[in-house]
């Protein structure tokens, strides 16, 4: 018993190394990527986003180096921006003159919307879908949704967003083209407001949708596909159980064990594809603040941003793998029970 908890200990202490030096080189990423694209920060330090209004002379930008500290050595930069972490401070912005926390948290509300929202019908479609689909298997109707969410899953989320916002904003007028909600309104009751901003967010949110339900539904496809096909499934039809129980209480339990893993890993795309399709519907959440930031060269922004995307992408990994050892039991390390090792 010993034993088997001594290896349970190191293989939770491995983890936790392992997280913590993908965490290490995300940081180093972080701080180096903003710094190796061309151009120079202050260049737009007076201007609009996109524009190069104030030319500075080089006594202008060195002062504005030393008072940002980018003349000191890159090592010296790095260190900084270690212990600038470790107190919980992300930097402050160039081009918006404010904290750079204060920035990100103000925007980030609005991708983790789109992102939650997407998500959560993608899984509802997909399961759903790729269901049907694996009980029609070799059908016309297995055909016919496998090319279409295939094909689907195969275009990008910007051409995607561009589609539908010319098709059903554009073209029929069903929905705004771009923004969060209708400026300068006055509602009547905070509904309205939620109604208001939800029909906003309705592209967007089904641009990513169809974007990303094509993955989930080809794996529960496959997953149930191959559960149909196992011993107990005979076995259970044998015992006369009815066809629902067997569908939805034996398969698709177990066919969506997979699914933990899939839903972190499909996280990080869906986030990419947010950040595009924001700026397709000039959706007022990271994927926006991120394109200014990149114009303008703001450092201290860019960081902020990557480090909040990458760190949310990897601890919904790190919880998808602690939730995978709970739904499936053979992921667990074999412990046999302390009972029987004590009869033993």
């Amino acid at each position: 018993m010993d034993i088997l908890r001594g290896k349970k200990r190191s293989s939770s202490i491995f983890r936790v190394v392992e997280y913590f030096l993908t965490f290490l080189v995300i940081i180093s990423l972080n701080f180096a990527l903003p710094r190796m694209m061309p151009g120079e920060p202050f260049l737009h330090y007076s201007g609009e986003v996109d524009e190069l209004v104030a030319f500075y002379s080089k006594e202008q930008i060195q002062y504005y180096h030393e008072y940002y500290g980018l003349d000191r050595p890159l090592h010296e930069q790095y260190f900084s921006y270690l212990k600038d972490l470790a107190e919980g401070d992300l930097g402050f912005s160039y081009y918006y003159k404010e904290n750079v926390r204060t920035i990100i948290l103000r925007r980030l509300p609005w991708t983790m919307f789109l992102v939650i929202s997407a998500m959560g019908l993608s899984i509802i479609a997909g399961i759903i879908l790729g269901s049907y689909s694996a009980w029609h298997r070799g059908k016309w109707q297995d055909s016919v949704l496998y090319t279409a969410l295939v094909v689907f899953s195969e275009i990008p989320a910007f051409l995607v967003g561009l589609a539908l916002l010319i098709w059903l904003g554009a073209g029929l007028g069903l929905f705004p083209l771009a923004g969060a909600a209708t400026h300068f309104a006055n509602y009547d009751s905070i509904w309205d407001k939620i109604a208001d901003m939800l029909h906003h967010a309705a592209l967007p949110v089904l641009t990513l949708t169809l974007s990303r339900t094509g993955g989930i539904y080809l794996l529960v496809r496959n997953s149930l596909g191959t559960v149909l096909a196992k011993d107990y499934m005979l076995t259970a039809r044998a015992k006369g159980l009815k066809e629902l129980r067997i569908r939805y209480v034996y398969a698709l339990r177990n066919a969506l064990m997979p699914l933990c893993t899939r839903i972190a890993i499909q996280l990080g795309a869906l986030i990419g594809g947010a950040i595009l399709a924001e700026n397709v519907f000039s959706y007022p959440g990271i994927g926006v603040l991120m394109r200014s930031a990149v114009v303008v060269r703001d450092y201290p922004l860019i960081q902020g941003i990557f480090l909040v995307l990458a760190v949310g992408v990897m601890v919904a990994n790190m919880l998808a793998d602690l939730a995978y050892k709970y739904i499936d039991p053979r992921t667990r390390p074999a412990v046999i029970g302390s009972r029987e090792m004590e009869e033993f």
